[in-house]
């Protein structure tokens, strides 16, 4: 059972869903893909897996970067768990491209090469946003394309977490 929750953020509401494996959810209200994913069997619950995500949230809208990570249960294609488990690799205040991307992807599959569109694609679909910071991914030229959310929410994302490209479009 997918179990649903709503959170408070101070950049809008956000949807958590989770089920017995984790995390499988986490979407702004009204963003691309809101709720791609959400099996139709769900209920509004609470299950420890969606505490443990409202306090990583609690401590990242804090400004602070969360000790922990909820448990995931990532749901997609082989491709877009490598790119999403790239994601998760990124550090806090950092930001990659969705090039750089491809090219560890390719490193990884013995040189085969990934374009970075393809990349784009899978982190566009990353349904647990924010946890798994698909906002840190920004284009080859530093600009902010694409981010489900919503760009002003990318931007403040990564003002909050004071990264480097987050400067350019105070």
């Amino acid at each position: 059972m997918t179990y649903t929750m709503h959170y408070d953020s101070p950049l809008g509401k956000i949807l958590l869903a989770a089920d017995e494996e984790g995390m499988n959810g986490v979407w702004f209200e009204a963003q691309r893909y809101f709720a791609a994913k959400l099996p139709p069997e769900h209920e509004e619950g609470t299950m420890p897996v969606l505490g443990d995500a409202c306090r990583w949230l609690d401590v990242y809208f804090s400004g602070r970067e969360p000790d922990f990570t909820p448990k995931l249960h990532l749901v997609g294609s082989d491709f877009r768990q490598a790119v999403w488990a790239l994601l998760l690799q990124i550090p806090y205040g950092q930001i990659t491209t969705y090039g750089a991307l491809a090219k560890q992807l390719a490193e990884i599959n013995g040189g085969k090469r990934v374009s970075a569109q393809a990349v784009g694609g899978a982190v566009g679909h990353n349904p647990v946003s924010i946890i798994v910071p698909c906002h840190r991914v920004v284009g080859s030229d530093g600009s902010l394309t694409g981010y489900a959310g919503g760009i002003d929410k990318k931007i403040r994302l990564l003002t909050l977490e004071n990264a480097e490209a987050a400067n350019l479009y105070r």
